[in-house]
């Protein structure tokens, strides 16, 4: 049975993947874009009863969800709030996105790792963590590869490099760097929301 929190988490999503889904720029971008929500939100619900995430983790995951579905809407290289910011000569939205690839699994991996007791050690958990992070940004990359290779018309608008040639690996960095603060920013409190969450 869902609680009133996961209710509204999923009501979220499901406003904002509507939202998403009208008059998407490029419609085979949008797919491909929005499909990592969607998987989630998918694995989400079938593990509902078997393993709940922290809240932490869970609006995480959401915030996550929502960049993606931006994206997916507008492609990353044309989001209008990102247009010309800071006078830079290209739209970086799609650094919030690899950021996000970085912060948001971070959080997960952590829970699942400690609640799960696979590894004893923080510093072992850290650089687990942020080598789960780094191979899953990574693992992404190569879809985008496949992706370019496959589709060429929908490559640019998926991608979103903008003639970038350091793209892939800045994307990467952007991931590690965003993997390493969720670590530094978060575990306290994540700590404390696994140590309730176990004795509830």
């Amino acid at each position: 049975m869902l609680n009133r929190y996961a209710v509204t988490w999923c009501a979220v999503f499901l406003a904002v993947f509507i939202w998403s889904a009208i008059s998407p720029k490029d419609l085979f971008t949008w797919v491909l874009e929005v499909s990592p929500a969607v998987i989630a939100f998918a694995l989400l619900l079938a593990t509902w009863r078997r393993f709940q995430f922290t809240p932490l983790a869970y609006c995480l995951i959401l915030i996550h969800c929502i960049i993606l579905m931006i994206g997916g809407h507008y492609t990353y290289a044309e989001v209008p709030l990102f247009d010309g910011l800071f006078d830079m000569s290209r739209n970086n939205y799609d650094k919030v996105g690899h950021l996000a690839q970085g912060f948001v699994p971070a959080i997960v991996a952590r829970e699942v790792l400690i609640r799960n007791e696979v590894i004893k050690g923080r510093w072992w958990l850290s650089l687990f963590v942020v080598s789960i992070c780094l191979g899953f940004s990574a693992f992404y990359e190569l879809i985008e590869w496949w992706v370019a290779l496959i589709s060429e018309t929908a490559a640019d608008a998926f991608l979103g490099t903008q003639g970038y040639e350091w793209d892939t690996q800045s994307d990467m960095a952007f991931a590690l760097l965003g993997a390493i603060s969720a670590l530094i920013l978060l575990s306290g409190w994540h700590d404390r929301q696994i140590r309730s969450l176990a004795e509830s």
